[in-house]
């Protein structure tokens, strides 16, 4: 039985969504096989936006997982990485939380934040926001009438 997840067709969201749904469901029923992550090489010749995004999800859960870019077999296959699960990955609220810090790299307004997240809806949004503020991960701060929120770094 092939072992693998093909994320073609897939928003950057919704691919990263169903790649952790598809990891903890085999991780939770005990099957630590490689997962093949098909996603494609991307037409610009610079690797597509699904790579790059599932790649940087991978790369900031090494505690959880190790992958090998397609680039590595042979032949290659730069529209692949092979994922090697260890333990369960964060839940979709925390999945929304690295977004959300991800986009606030520079600060945004509650109105862009729920905006680019909408999907989400307005509950989960403002949970996300809370859970990253106790954390101290996220800070927030009013320029004029509007509050605003920036991930902090370092």
């Amino acid at each position: 039985m092939s072992n693998e997840i093909d994320l073609h067709g897939l928003t950057q969201i919704e691919a990263v969504e169903t790649l952790v749904k598809y990891y903890n469901r085999q991780v939770k029923a005990g099957d630590y096989r490689r997962i093949d992550v098909i996603h494609g090489y991307g037409s610009t010749g610079e690797g597509g936006a699904l790579r790059l995004r599932i790649r940087s999800f991978l790369a900031r859960h090494t505690d959880c997982l190790g992958y090998e870019p397609g680039e590595s077999l042979r032949p290659t296959n730069p529209g692949q990485t092979m994922v090697f699960p260890a333990k369960a990955l964060p839940d979709a609220l925390d999945l929304l939380g690295e977004e959300i810090l991800e986009y606030c790299a520079t600060a945004k307004t509650l109105s862009k934040i729920s905006g680019k997240f909408r999907r989400h809806g307005d509950t989960r949004i403002l949970a996300s926001l809370k859970g990253l503020e106790k954390q101290g991960a996220i800070t927030s701060f009013y320029k004029g009438q509007y509050r605003h929120y920036q991930a902090i770094t370092g």
